[in-house]
């Protein structure tokens, strides 16, 4: 990210959440003209942090403004494949060594990478163990329960989690609206029917000064005890389209809000401080930089409390199946795109069993997912790198998930390049079209029309990015994020990858079409049959011909004659070896 200026390196205090937002601003800029920048197709995209994400068991995060372009920046990486590398380099360690030891994570392979005493590590999830211990339950019912977001979905859930399952007796419930939220008074009689004390308060938590108004009015015989913050906001939108508004709208009550929680509160016995975020920030789910930027915000900051000697415990949700504003936004694509991830939705009392597990484990940031082991398991080394281990494939030829892309993507090459050019393109058209419905659900490429526009068949900016990320995959090509909308239907689109693939071909030289009948002819000599020796003698004749014919070119242009003792030496070879020789020349 280049030289920190003074608002960042003073990063403290109540301007902290400022300092935050312009990272996050650059970084947005930063990425954004890089991926835009088509020059730059074949370049990868190093950036480099200080101790903006905690590593190891227990570790600080002593730059907290830097923690959310983590977030930003995996979903830039989820979007745009292979385009960019973060790095966070020890901040324990400010030695000349330092420069070695990021070329080391760059060329690792890896595309995240935390340096800690010299070694390179990576980030995965682990399912907890019994030896890791739990701490003390909460008391949640020693004082007044914060909750924020308290009228939504998931708050007001959590809120008659704590009643009826901890015993929580009096709830401080805060929401924009307050007890003007819809659903504030059947709540109210819920909670209460439970036997507890309720107080709705209307506050902006990102306000400080209006937090901080709300926090006087706790009354000093039921101090508060615990704070749960479960606000947030959704404005889905690929890296490309994302605006700095609608970054900071989404960050805000996430960042803001619960610095502002954390810095008035730290002073206060609190038995329990929990953050909702979301898994999105740990797997950089694609249209959600905003959202992941805020969340991984908040996991960072657990893990701050956590290092200075406070409760703190981040909640990384999966998806829920209870609808919320959260869920309740995300489209059938959405969904489909998660269940491909190998992530489930989860019921809400499993949720509450994992948000207790929690609250008492060792970990500063837990996952509560409910993940489909069979999807991961079938997906093997193209699992999201965060979950493969989770359900390991069985054993087979190691090959990494790039490298069995690579293979893939020559495979294609070499298929097209044993078609003429009407094949080609209907080649080609069956790729997209397979591809496209991949992206949309459809059960085949019949529900894709060639001559249907993208938009028609109901592709946005982020099945686009999806449906991009196939094809380069599918062709080794580097494709923009605007394909689909430069080329505005699929048979447009198979025509601009066959410009593409031919421009990267050996035919753009002067030997390209030869080569690729040669190719095209090799293709049909292994299809003959093996017994069909009357052929095989009468294609190898024809092969000696133009055998002769080239090396009689190739003789002339250097010596100005032929060599009769190479012509002897092609004349009396056998078929098998004159097929041998056709198989060295591929």
């Amino acid at each position: 990210m280049g030289t920190r200026n003074p608002e960042e390196a003073t990063a403290s205090g109540a301007g902290l959440p400022a300092a935050a937002r312009h990272v996050l601003n650059r970084g947005l800029e930063l990425v954004r003209e890089f991926l835009a920048d088509r020059r730059l197709a074949a370049a990868r995209l190093v950036v480099v942090t200080r101790g903006a994400v905690s590593a190891l068991a227990g570790e600080d995060v002593p730059e907290l403004a830097h923690a959310g372009l983590w977030g930003l920046l995996r979903v830039a990486q989820s979007e745009n494949p292979d385009r960019v590398v973060l790095v966070d380099a020890d901040p324990a360690s400010r030695t000349e060594m330092d420069f070695r030891q990021v070329a080391d994570a760059v060329h690792s392979g890896q595309a995240q990478i935390a340096i800690r005493d010299g070694r390179l590590l990576t980030p995965r999830l682990a399912r907890p163990t019994a030896e890791a211990g739990e701490s003390a339950e909460p008391g949640w019912d020693r004082g007044t329960v914060l909750v924020t977001g308290a009228t939504g979905t998931l708050g007001a859930l959590v809120a008659r989690h704590l009643v009826a399952q901890h015993g929580a007796r009096r709830l401080l419930l805060l929401s924009r609206r307050g007890a003007h939220a819809p659903g504030a008074d059947a709540l109210r009689a819920r909670l209460e029917e439970l036997g507890a004390v309720v107080d709705f308060a209307a506050c902006d938590v990102a306000d400080r000064a209006e937090l901080a108004a709300v926090l006087e009015r706790v009354p000093q015989d039921a101090p508060l005890c615990a704070v749960v913050h479960t606000a947030g906001v959704l404005d889905d939108t690929v890296i490309g389209d994302l605006t700095a508004e609608r970054l900071h709208a989404v960050v805000r009550p996430k960042i803001d809000a619960a610095w502002n929680l954390h810095e008035l509160t730290r002073e206060l016995p609190l038995s329990a401080f929990v953050l909702y975020s979301s898994i999105a920030g740990l797997i950089g789910n694609a249209g959600q930089a905003n959202y992941a930027a805020g969340n991984t915000f908040l996991d960072a900051l657990a893990a701050h409390r956590r290092a200075s000697g406070l409760p703190g415990t981040s909640v990384a949700w999966g998806l829920w199946q209870e609808s919320s504003t959260i869920s309740g936004g995300l489209s059938e694509a959405d969904l489909r795109r998660l269940a491909r991830l190998g992530l489930r939705p989860l019921p809400s009392d499993t949720a509450m069993d994992l948000f207790d597990a929690a609250v008492v484990g060792p970990e500063a940031v837990t996952a509560a997912v409910h993940l489909d082991t069979q999807v991961l398991r079938r997906q093997g080394e193209r699992a999201h790198p965060l979950l493969r281990h989770l359900a390991p494939a069985p054993p087979r030829r190691t090959t990494g998930a790039n490298d069995q892309a690579a293979d893939s993507a020559v495979g294609l090459i070499r298929q097209l390049a044993a078609l003429g050019p009407d094949e080609r393109a209907a080649a080609l058209a069956d790729l997209v079209r397979v591809q496209a419905a991949d992206v949309l659900g459809h059960t085949g490429q019949d529900a894709v029309h060639s001559e249907r526009s993208f938009q028609e068949l109901g592709f946005d900016s982020l099945t686009a990015v999806e449906l991009r990320n196939k094809l380069n995959a599918a062709t080794g090509l580097r494709l923009p994020s605007t394909l689909v909308f430069d080329y505005p239907t699929p048979a447009a689109l198979a025509g601009h990858l066959a410009d593409e693939i031919t421009a990267g071909e050996e035919s753009a030289t002067p030997a390209g079409p030869v080569l690729a009948d040669l190719a095209r002819a090799r293709t049909a000599i292994e299809a003959l049959a093996a017994g069909d020796e009357a052929t095989r003698t009468q294609v190898a004749s024809s092969l000696r011909e133009l055998l002769r014919l080239a090396e009689g070119a190739l003789t002339a242009v250097a010596d100005g004659a032929g060599d009769p003792a190479d012509e002897s030496d092609l004349d009396s070879a056998t078929d098998e070896e004159l097929f041998a020789l056709f198989d060295e020349l591929d």
